[in-house]
């Protein structure tokens, strides 16, 4: 059997069907002998309900319409399974014809890519909503941070015991600290703050922060080799990961227990 009046739809990459009166395939392009994974051979003579019997009732109706109506009718939402079961999303144009036995041609058109920018768009718009949520939440923390950091100063002051005053300290640069993760969540793409770093002062912070929340049962000995010589780093993030794993710690014994900070050199050492 020769196709050649479909011959022009043969250069069409989107998959064309066209049927006769009873709704059966006269021919399909090789567009949507790929597609559908049916070649011409087998699919000529075919129903919609024999070609797609999972799921040819809703092409069956699309083609109806458009025939009754006599105007093309399209499927925004249509799935079909192809011989080997995969799923496909697909809109499809139905458009009636009056050519020989063809009455009506099907034009499908995957929708998997449009669903896929759907999806992206919707989750820029739902990071965007977060961002602005944070944000807002930042500004609220920011303001009352000054306050406290305020009160401790007067706090220490005040002291009379001025061993106290490594827990105003405490206070106050953790105020700082906070103050410096909340810039960094207004801008998301600040540079690290890198300069020369006394890994001892940021272990003492560390020490001094844990004794504060964990006053009771905690016991935190110190092992430093006093030669280190400075590392070059962000401070603040190397005092935020250090304590990270500090409290992880502390977790895991209940607050009960010793913690050694130790620091040594050391050699053919690679972190993976």
């Amino acid at each position: 059997m020769h196709y050649s009046a479909y011959s022009g739809l043969e250069l069409l990459d989107s998959a064309v069907l066209v049927l006769d009166h009873a709704w059966r395939i006269v021919y399909l392009n090789p567009a949507a002998e790929s597609l559908f994974e049916l070649s011409q051979r087998l699919a000529a003579g075919l129903s919609l309900e024999q070609a797609f019997p999972n799921d040819g009732k809703a092409l069956l109706q699309a083609a109806t319409l458009a025939r009754r109506n006599n105007t093309s009718f399209i499927e925004h939402d249509l799935k079909l399974l192809t011989a080997s079961h995969n799923e496909l999303h697909l809109s499809c144009n139905a458009t009636p014809l009056e050519s020989g036995n063809a009455a009506l041609l099907i034009e499908f058109r995957p929708i998997d890519q449009q669903i896929k920018i759907a999806n992206e768009e919707r989750i820029l718009v739902q990071q965007q909503a977060n961002r602005e949520l944070i944000r807002n939440l930042a500004h609220e923390i920011k303001n009352p941070l000054g306050g406290i950091r305020g009160a401790a100063q007067l706090l220490e002051r005040e002291l009379v015991r001025r061993e106290l005053t490594e827990y105003t300290q405490v206070i106050i640069q953790e105020a700082e600290r906070l103050q410096s993760l909340i810039d960094r969540l207004l801008t998301p793409h600040r540079i690290p703050q890198v300069s020369d770093v006394n890994i001892h002062e940021v272990l003492e912070r560390v020490r001094s922060v844990l004794l504060a929340e964990t006053p009771t049962g905690l016991k935190i000995r110190r092992d430093y080799d006093t030669s280190l010589p400075m590392l070059t780093g962000d401070k603040e993030q190397l005092i935020q990961v250090t304590l990270n794993i500090a409290r992880n710690a502390v977790q895991a014994m209940k607050g009960q227990g010793e913690i050694i900070l130790r620091t040594r050199v050391a050699r053919q050492v690679t972190l993976a």
